[in-house]
């Protein structure tokens, strides 16, 4: 049971920290070799993690999030990013690649079918490798909803959320000329990708850092600089995902197809006071999929951090274990 979230810190809800039994680069064709990790048991149900961005990387917290004797946990960086190659680039990287990706993860370590874990982008890719092949997915939980639409990217960079934050806001416009102002992806990209990797460098710490400093509820608004590898990976990764719309046929292409997660169940914690994902996508969500039991979590923002988020995930997959005999895995 949940008592006094606000009280306590994220870590005091996790698992014990575990180490991978398995570690391997898996050569996913297109010039692209992807890191994927196993740990937890062997022998148990399998839960894949889809980390955030794009271009986030996994983390070892990310394993404590399940019981390691009851789950067979899968890790890995999604191309482009963390431990795969070619570290932050953008060719023959999609979501479409990443949708077959994961299946080459899932056919080479034997899986019919497993949970799937998935937070901000990770809920993204979650939904629609889950639309794609539902019959791959026995549960699915998700962490504020990030649907790729234009208007979630124009609240978060087009100035909704700078009207919340607009000394931090400020500090990601003022690096733009005033010409450019009107479209802050397309400024972002055309730096993020110059070929000067200072400029690019510069451009992607700034980026990151609008990003990392209105994660969490009680965030002061400023961060420390990103470093230099990880920033540029994760700037030129999502502004290429956003400036291409996802690469989905249509700007409602998840709702349009969420008939496709009728017959899998799953778990929706949305933070109330989430600033980069807003709750409207998320209760837009669980209006077209019935299956799906929408959480949302008072006093949280985005980031998987926030205490009543993971304690909310936590108790998620604790559930799932305890009925998992009706999922049929």
């Amino acid at each position: 049971m949940i008592k006094a979230a606000g009280q306590k810190r994220a870590a005091d809800y996790l698992y014990p920290p575990c180490e991978p039994f398995d570690q391997r680069m898996l050569d996913v064709g297109d010039g692209h070799s992807i890191y994927v990790e196993q740990c937890g048991n062997p022998t148990g149900v399998p839960v894949v993690v889809f980390h955030g961005g794009p271009g986030g990387g996994c983390s070892p917290t990310m394993r404590r999030y399940f019981d390691p004797a009851f789950y067979r946990i899968i890790l890995f960086d999604q191309r482009g990013c963390g431990r795969s190659r070619p570290h932050a680039s953008v060719e023959n990287n999609t979501t479409w690649h990443l949708v077959s990706d994961i299946e080459k993860i899932r056919i080479s370590l034997g899986i019919q079918r497993w949970v799937v874990f998935g937070g901000s982008w990770g809920a993204t890719l979650g939904l629609i490798y889950t639309e794609t092949h539902p019959e791959r997915v026995a549960y699915l939980v998700l962490r504020g909803v990030f649907l790729m639409t234009k208007r979630e990217l124009d609240w978060f960079y087009g100035g909704g959320a700078g009207r919340f934050w607009p000394e931090v806001w400020k500090k990601f416009t003022a690096l733009v000329p005033e010409n450019e102002q009107d479209d802050f992806i397309a400024a972002y990209h055309k730096r993020l990708f110059s070929g000067n990797v200072v400029e690019e460098t510069r451009f992607a710490r700034a980026w990151a850092g609008w990003e990392n400093a209105l994660a969490t509820v009680n965030s002061s608004g400023f961060v420390g600089e990103s470093p230099a590898e990880y920033a540029r990976a994760f700037a030129r990764l999502e502004n290429h995902y956003f400036i291409n719309r996802g690469f989905l046929h249509s700007d409602s292409y998840i709702i349009d197809n969420a008939d496709k997660l009728a017959k899998v169940a799953g778990t929706i914690v949305q933070g109330r006071y989430d600033m980069i994902c807003p709750p409207e996508a998320a209760w837009a969500l669980s209006r077209a999929w019935p299956r799906a039991d929408l959480q949302m979590t008072p006093l949280s923002g985005h980031a998987l951090s926030e205490p009543r988020i993971t304690a909310a995930l936590v108790t998620a997959m604790d559930r799932f274990r305890e009925s998992h005999h009706l999922h049929r895995i």
